[in-house]
């Protein structure tokens, strides 16, 4: 993952970062005298998070290829429109190439940016509709705490990627809850494949599969999605038979088995600190790590590691 950082008054550099993410992006009109950028960007492959603040008269334009853009702009004088109509700037807007105008005096944007090819691949993986075509059918979202929910979620994604940006762990599951915000956030065709019936009929067998690849696999960055392909069934079928035989979720054993590893890792003995133990093995905070320890095993990470020194 590549993080960058930057604050400066020089225009030039709004829409030479913003290229970066997204090739379409580009300022019709800056006031230089009242301009200040500060920027916070975390890249991985398939999708990118950008949060940013823009002091001046700003007219931009957004018009994504093979992307899907999700943003927010919020603050003084801020409008945004489509062709067609004009978008609430307080709330969430979505595009998948649909031209989107925006002008501001002074605001805070937060956006998240998908390869639109991978974001199709996955969102196929999490509906189990292998022949969906993602597509936007609107550009606002229609559920009243949209917003809220997303700025929530925004928070929780920076600190994380601020502090754990570099495991790959935890960007797997950041990638699929980023998407999957985006996308219940507004009318899609994911969406609209979520509504249809889960699959039902899921064989003990299958259940049994998932553990074992669970437990040869909790140590790399899969997803509830890959236990699903790899057992060959969808998402929601997976769930169903997790809960209809474990009354347990596929989330919940896949977390398990990391606290598990974590729980050896301590036993055995290591020189890396609790916290580093817990990054690695997909608990991106250490005091919900701890938490989560102590439910599962009676006493807090530090009483195991401390017993075996």
């Amino acid at each position: 993952m590549t993080v960058l950082r930057l604050s400066t008054r020089d225009a030039s550099q709004v829409e030479e970062t913003w290229k970066q993410f997204v090739p379409s992006a580009a300022l019709q009109r800056v006031d230089p005298e009242r301009f200040r950028f500060d920027w916070f960007s975390a890249a991985a492959p398939g999708f990118s998070l950008v949060r940013y603040d823009l002091r001046a008269q700003i007219h931009s334009v957004v018009e994504p290829e093979d992307q899907l853009l999700a943003c927010r702009v919020t603050g003084t004088s801020a409008e945004v429109r489509t062709k067609r109509s004009p978008l609430d700037a307080g709330s969430p807007w979505i595009t998948d190439g649909m031209r989107v105008e925006a002008r501001w005096e002074s605001a805070h944007v937060s956006a998240l940016v998908f390869d639109r090819r991978s974001a199709e691949d996955l969102a196929r993986r999490m509906c189990g509709d292998d022949a969906l075509r993602l597509r936007v059918q609107a550009g606002a979202p229609d559920r009243r705490a949209a917003a809220g929910h997303w700025s929530k979620t925004l928070d929780f994604m920076t600190a994380t990627l601020e502090d754990c940006g570099d495991d790959d762990l935890v960007l797997a599951g950041l990638h699929r809850q980023a998407l999957w915000l985006v996308l219940t956030s507004f009318p899609t065709t994911f969406r609209t494949a979520l509504e249809q019936d889960p699959q039902t009929r899921a064989a003990p067998t299958t259940v049994r599969r998932a553990l074992d690849f669970i437990d040869e696999n909790a140590h790399l960055p899969i997803t509830v999605d890959d236990v699903a392909s790899a057992v060959h069934i969808s998402t929601r079928g997976l769930q169903y038979a997790f809960r209809r035989a474990l009354d347990s979720t596929p989330a919940e054993r896949l977390r398990r088995a990391r606290l598990d590893g974590a729980h050896r890792e301590l036993l055995a003995g290591t020189s890396d600190s609790i916290a580093t133990v817990a990054r690695r093995w997909g608990f991106a905070h250490p005091s919900r790590f701890s938490a989560a320890y102590r439910d599962a095993y009676g006493v807090p990470p530090a009483v195991t590691a401390g017993r075996r020194r």
